[in-house]
């Protein structure tokens, strides 16, 4: 006869980031993911108070933290949580725990800019993330391990180096939280797997309600989007996420350059982060998939080609500017809070000759998503900016899977699925992918608000 437990969803409910789910056995309190909100105040200033706010729960009661990977609306309030009294044990993959350290990093540079600007409260210090870094402990993919009745293994999501599914197993009933879901197939991650025996799942559903264009479109847009810019004479600015986009679109300029699909063009790599992430993906590439593998194998460097250009200073980030057109122009953040892109868009969103081109998912909230809804006039950092520049968006490059997909991947569970909780999304996507998991597959799928609790028979 199966355990009663109880899923709260604390996090991730009603919206796409600050994944946050406890997970109640009766013996252990389980955590899966601890992320922060990401979004800007009408100021265009980055910090939120809502991450600042005491916890739902008392973070000295959980035993545990799964991180599934090391992007910020999945471990921005990780160090926060330690602040605040937990020392269970964090688990993650290796190359997880390895860039989440370099996200912390990078995290507090900002947060410390946002103070001396801004006066905004940091959520955490330095100690902060040195304890956390000490709780931390590592497991790989498909070794399963215990903890007291519950049996824990990691399957590959597909979705950023390092990122897992956890799969969690109580005598024959088996939930699975899937963090997030790759775009599969892409060209250095292994390919997403099924939820294969799952009797629940808590899953995202980010771009539940959208199809993704094929990969031959999405490699068009992006050569149509370097080729029109140099036509035009300006520059092609890409905000883009740290962690996978990069080194995926650092990867097809690299391709197409090496075919001559486009001319010669500089390429500006101006994120700090990325490029030391970068650094991650050879350490970690038997987490690649072989045909990545097989690059690193034969000493060919796949994100390099002699017109990228990497800007690590300050300093040089600062010349780009002054770098003749045509060029194209990489920066992180992906949906523009924080980072040098925010720079960028100063200066080019008001330049007619630019194209910023923008290939990631923008939460709302964000001054990426506000571009992308087309706003004539954006606040960057307290300043009024004219937006004159043309406004692409490509959604073949996101990480995450589609309608489509994410329908499959529910498929792939099989007979034994009773329930599927659909979080980690904006609304309308998230109810309508719950509709057509009930119409198409006849499994209950729910989306749970926040702070709601679901007792589940596990």
């Amino acid at each position: 006869m199966a355990n009663r437990a109880t899923i709260t969803f604390y996090g991730g409910a009603g919206t796409v980031t600050g994944a946050n789910f406890l997970l109640d056995t009766g013996n252990k309190k389980i955590l899966v993911d601890c992320g922060a909100l990401e979004r800007e105040n009408t100021a265009g200033q980055i910090c939120d108070v809502e991450n600042l706010k005491p916890f739902a729960y008392d973070p000295k009661s959980i035993d545990v933290l799964f991180i599934t990977h090391a992007h910020q609306d999945h471990i921005g309030r990780v160090p926060k949580l330690v602040r605040d009294g937990f020392r269970g044990k964090i688990i993650s993959t290796p190359a997880t725990k390895d860039l989440s350290r370099i996200m912390f990093e990078d995290a507090l540079s900002i947060m410390r800019s946002e103070l001396e600007r801004h006066g905004c409260q940091s959520m955490y210090e330095q100690h902060d993330v040195d304890v956390a870094l000490s709780l931390w402990q590592t497991h790989e993919y498909h070794k399963p391990f215990s903890m007291e009745d519950v049996r824990v293994e990691f399957l590959d999501a597909g979705h950023i180096l390092g990122s897992v599914m956890v799969k969690l197993q109580r005598g024959d009933r088996t939930i699975i939280f899937t963090g997030d879901i790759g775009n599969t197939p892409e060209p250095l991650l292994n390919d997403v797997e099924a939820p294969a025996g799952a009797n629940y799942l808590v899953m995202e559903s980010v771009y539940g309600d959208r199809v993704h264009e094929d990969r031959g479109a999405r490699r068009d847009m992006l050569r149509s989007a370097v080729e029109d810019v140099r036509q035009k004479g300006g520059t092609l600015l890409i905000p883009s996420f740290s962690i996978e986009r990069t080194q995926v679109l650092l990867f097809e300029l690299n391709e197409m350059i090496e075919k001559k699909e486009i001319g010669p063009i500089e390429v500006y790599l101006d994120a700090p982060l990325a490029i030391r992430v970068t650094s991650v993906f050879e350490q970690y590439k038997e987490d690649l998939n072989p045909a990545a593998r097989d690059e690193f194998t034969h000493g060919r460097d796949p994100f390099a080609f002699p017109s990228l250009l990497k800007t690590p200073s300050v300093a040089d980030s600062r010349k780009i500017h002054d770098m003749p057109d045509p060029k194209v122009v990489i920066a992180g953040a992906g949906m523009s809070a924080g980072g040098r892109i925010r720079a960028h868009e100063k200066r080019y969103l008001p330049d007619p000759k630019a194209i910023v081109l923008l290939v990631g998912y923008q939460a709302p909230g964000s001054l990426g998503r506000r571009i992308q809804d087309g706003q004539k006039t954006v606040s960057i950092d307290g300043e009024s900016v004219h937006v004159r520049a043309t406004i692409r968006s490509l959604s073949g490059y996101s990480g995450h899977a589609d309608r489509d997909q994410l329908l499959s991947f529910v498929e792939g569970a099989g007979d034994t699925l009773q329930k599927v909780f659909v979080v980690m999304g904006e609304p309308k996507a998230s109810s309508f992918l719950a509709q057509r998991i009930k119409e198409y597959l006849g499994v209950e799928a729910l989306t749970p608000a926040k702070d709601d609790s679901v007792a589940i028979d596990w």
